[in-house]
């Protein structure tokens, strides 16, 4: 494939700006730099070498474009997209700033290209014409935003071709941006994805001129085949787990996991190990998770709060880690405890699907989660005494244990999401369907 010319939106970082052609279903290779630690990234290419049933005849070009390819559900769902999109013999395309999640997607067969269009500055729309360039070039089917920032750049670019040379343009709206012309972007799709059922109400409620039909609703999933129920650590990896950190030996672990950033809920997951202490529970709280660069003031509060506390023997600070999976398997119980209603819930769903017991509060999208798969695991929010009650209660073996569900499973997820694609590719683009997004 060839490279890309210097322009406007090129950056000292863009080394192989387009990086690997997309294979073909029988060319999948094995590396051996792929992290297989991390269950995400091994059912990746598990799901790579499988041969998917009723391959599309018309194959499609998806551009997916997302700020960066680092961590988090977004990310995530970004390969995994990609990986199935290549599965089925279509081509994959993500634009990004790139990450350390680069690497699986082209092992998975995508291409990727490296842009900052994702960056928070008015120099990101210098990147529209060549974004505008790329489109064209690449004879992309279907434009996939899943960020503001990215979605404004796709967005302008998009209606600058001609309205019979538009690719179909889709947003998926994962969270519950502040409502202003700015977020409004996220609904500009001919296609807007939500990605549970609260989201698609936030959309509704807030944006009332966006049409019900416009708006699909596709919640993320998991693959069982990468957490499964009942599933426990190797003996290889308790070995090293305790060896790199001794003080956790025989302690019942309090896992939340995530960036460390407001969102998440980190005080009130130091007061509730502060609570239980303090009636003699014995439990060690485990915070797994990237500190979130742009907000290290916030992460070095929680830092100050777990000194304040007297915590800093009670709680340890993981890091961003690739297995995340035994991490789940090995904790007593799962905490979700964002006091802002979060849009999905993925580190509540992946313990729950290894059977292990989350506690969380009862809204946005973890709150939908729970009460389909785990009722008694929500708590009022904010409800401090209510949560240390039910905290303690599953220490103490006093809560049902959480059964096998079929709900939110990748499969659907992807099934869903790439029937939509060929189904808004079947239309012909014409000027009213463009003005439509417009």
């Amino acid at each position: 494939m060839r490279g890309l010319s210097v322009s406007d939106c090129w950056t000292p970082h863009d080394v192989g700006l387009i990086r690997k052609r997309p294979r073909l279903p029988h060319e999948h290779r094995h590396s051996n730099n792929l992290p297989l630690g991390d269950p995400f990234l091994a059912i990746l290419q598990i799901r790579t070498e499988q041969t998917a049933p009723n391959m599309s005849r018309t194959p499609l070009t998806v551009m997916q474009l997302v700020p960066s390819l680092e961590s988090g559900g977004v990310e995530r769902g970004t390969l995994e997209v990609a990986d199935e999109l290549v599965r089925r013999g279509h081509r994959s395309v993500v634009v990004s700033e790139g990450g350390r999640l680069v690497e699986p997607l082209l092992i998975g067969g995508s291409d990727h290209i490296t842009r900052p269009i994702g960056r928070k500055s008015p120099l990101t729309l210098r990147c529209v014409p060549e974004l505008r360039r790329l489109i064209a070039e690449q004879q992309v089917d279907v434009l996939h935003a899943r960020s503001r920032v990215p979605a404004w750049a796709g967005w302008l670019a998009w209606k600058s071709l001609p309205p019979d040379r538009r690719p179909r343009f889709v947003t998926t709206v994962h969270g519950r941006y502040s409502v202003n012309a700015y977020s409004r972007i996220m609904t500009r799709g001919e296609a807007v994805i939500a990605v549970s059922e609260s989201i698609r109400h936030y959309i509704l409620a807030n944006y009332p001129d966006v049409p019900d039909e416009r708006v699909r609703m596709i919640p993320r999933g998991i693959d069982p085949v990468a957490f499964p129920h009942g599933y426990r650590p190797s003996h290889g990896w308790l070995t090293k787990w305790h060896a790199a950190l001794p003080h956790l030996r025989g302690q019942r672990l309090l896992t939340l996991a995530g960036r460390i950033t407001r969102l998440k809920g980190h005080l009130g997951f130091l007061e509730l190990i502060a609570g239980l202490k303090a009636d003699g529970v014995d439990a060690h709280g485990l915070i797994v998770g990237d500190e979130d660069p742009r907000r290290q003031q916030y992460a070095a509060d929680v830092r100050q709060r777990v000194r304040e506390l007297g915590l800093t023997g009670d709680v340890t600070f993981l890091g961003h880690r690739s297995d995340i999976r035994e991490i789940y398997a090995a904790s007593s119980a799962v905490l979700s405890l964002s006091t802002k209603p979060e849009s999905f819930g993925r580190t509540a769903l992946e313990p729950l699907a290894l059977g292990v017991p989350v506690i969380g509060y009862g809204h946005g999208g973890v709150g939908e989660i729970l009460q389909t798969v785990y009722p008694d695991g929500v708590v009022p929010l904010r409800d401090a005494a209510a949560l240390k009650e039910r905290v303690g209660a599953v220490l103490n073996g006093q809560r049902p244990t959480v059964p096998p569900f079929k709900q939110f499973q990748l499969v659907k997820m992807l099934d869903e999401t790439l029937t939509l694609y060929e189904e808004l590719a079947a239309r012909r683009a014409t000027p009213q369907s463009s003005q439509r997004a417009a």
